[in-house]
């Protein structure tokens, strides 16, 4: 455990970063999840929209830090091509 008062400080920020961090990844594969079901379901419209909101969730924890650029553009790649080879 840390003794001095920067080093706690640290572990509060880290901790409460990490568990910021976790919402947006948990998020987005749950968004995941339902984007692949509703292309095993058939539903051109629905699947659409979940692309849509998968691709807005992913370029906001670019944008925030949580993912890296190359990976959430690595990520959006692999969800179009999913969608364009059903």
């Amino acid at each position: 455990m840390p003794k001095n008062l920067s080093a706690l400080k640290r572990v509060q920020v880290t901790s409460r970063n990490r568990l910021q961090n976790k919402k947006y990844k948990v998020a987005i594969k749950k968004s995941v999840k339902k984007y692949l079901l509703n292309i095993k379901g058939g539903q051109e419209e629905a699947v659409k929209f979940f692309l849509s909101v998968l691709y807005q969730k992913i370029d906001k924890a670019i944008k925030k830090g949580i993912v890296h650029k190359n990976a959430g553009s690595r990520k959006k790649s692999r969800l179009a091509a999913i969608f364009h080879n059903q």
